[in-house]
């Protein structure tokens, strides 16, 4: 079953457009770096994001999203709790960002 995990960004006043720039990069490099433990192969079924551009107004204080699709739970739950690239991006981007909001759901499923 699938899942979608969506991370809403909200940088600190602090950081730089480059610091957010390279930890939108990286980011988005966890595409290809997340390699599953038993597969030893990339096991993010895709990997969409960028800066917020919607004209409704209703983001702030979050500027970026990113969306990332999982082919099962597990693979999520690995990837939130064990997986090593990830890990070392949620400690890179800890000193950028202010906060940030997850939203996971498995689509159809209401």
């Amino acid at each position: 079953m699938t899942i979608i995990h969506i991370v809403l960004f909200e940088w600190k006043s602090t950081a730089t457009t480059e610091q957010i720039e390279e930890a939108c990069n990286q980011m988005q490099a966890l595409g290809n770096k997340c390699i599953h433990p038993t597969t030893q192969t990339p096991y993010i079924k895709s990997f969409s994001g960028g800066k917020n551009n919607s004209p409704e107004g209703q983001a702030e204080p979050y500027t970026h999203a990113f969306v990332v699709e999982f082919a099962s739970p597990e693979d999520r739950d690995y990837y939130v709790f064990k997986d090593p690239a990830h890990q070392e991006f949620v400690k890179f981007v800890g000193g950028l960002a202010n906060g940030a909001k997850v939203v996971d759901y498995e689509p159809g499923k209401i």
